[in-house]
């Protein structure tokens, strides 16, 4: 349903302007899997949960050293709200990371629009037909 309405739409833009409107599509998926950035932010990802499950199993172990049932129950507490901390940091840094990265992939799919002259970048995934594939062009560049 979006496709008709977005083809429907470019095309009454197409009707209503004299002039051709060149138009790009980009495989986002295409350009942030061989993206560089996306796989240096997955790999430190993957090296943060590995260090908060370290820190994880030592919390647990320390917990299960305790000798009354108060002293493991105030140990939980604070090791929950240790561990809620560390994985709410790790997710925000992700998060502003992530930000970055999407806002570079964009500014450079505007870039490379507008030295190739296009009036607009539709994603591929909502394109049937038409359109000119820039994303090896941008695969390039974004690394």
């Amino acid at each position: 349903m979006a496709t008709f309405a977005i083809g429907a739409a470019l095309c009454n833009v197409a009707l209503s302007n004299s002039q051709n409107i060149k138009i790009a599509v980009v495989d986002i998926n295409a350009v942030v899997q061989k993206s560089a950035q996306v796989a240096v932010l997955k790999k430190e990802q993957q090296a943060k949960r590995d260090e908060l499950q370290k820190w994880l199993k030592t919390a647990r172990a320390d917990v299960n050293s305790q000798q009354t049932k108060e002293g493991k129950e105030r140990l939980t507490k604070k090791y929950s709200a240790d561990f809620e901390k560390k994985r709410e940091e790790i997710n925000k840094n992700y998060q502003a990371k992530l930000k970055a990265i999407d806002a570079n992939i964009t500014s450079t799919i505007a870039a490379e629009a507008r030295t190739g002259g296009y009036d607009m970048v539709i994603s591929k995934s909502v394109v049937i037909y038409g359109g000119d594939d820039i994303t090896d062009a941008i695969q390039k560049v974004v690394k």
